[in-house]
């Protein structure tokens, strides 16, 4: 078999891409879970009588722990195979990155193995964010200088 041939078979072989399947399947998971976050935090607004800024923690730590809990019983893996994207950006996704890397890991210890590898893939985006983050002030701020930004 030569180089053109096997060119030829392995685009064959190639899973098709569904690039806007999937962005549709993201944009409407990723609602659907907007949305429920939004019931949590009404539910909390109205039941223990707070105003949104009190109410908005508690939401975050109920949706984390469910994302955790998911994670666990490995139900939010099955979901995020239909939703893509729409279950790893937001405040979930990072949960189910964090429980699901201290699972793997559990069987090395506490220490060295839930420890040491809970942050593996969390530590990344949080290096990214707090990278990124700096890199936009540092560019803001030199915008302010010039009298760019007010």
């Amino acid at each position: 078999m030569d180089r053109k041939e096997y060119d030829q078979l392995a685009e064959e072989l190639k899973p098709s891409s569904h690039g806007i399947k999937n962005a549709f399947n993201a944009f409407l998971y990723g609602g659907v879970m907007g949305v429920i976050a939004q019931g949590v935090l009404e539910f909390f607004m109205n039941v223990y009588n707070c105003n949104e800024k009190e109410a908005t923690p508690m939401m975050i730590i109920t949706l984390v722990f469910v994302a955790c809990l998911l994670t666990g019983l490995g139900i939010y893996d099955k979901i995020a195979s239909h939703a893509g994207a729409g279950t790893f950006i937001p405040i979930t996704g990072f949960a189910n990155s964090m429980s699901s890397s201290a699972l793997d890991s559990k069987s090395e210890g506490l220490v060295l193995g839930i420890g040491a590898n809970m942050f593996k893939l969390g530590g990344t985006v949080i290096t990214y964010g707090i990278v990124s983050a700096s890199l936009l002030g540092v560019i803001r701020y030199v915008f302010t200088l010039f009298g760019t930004i007010g």
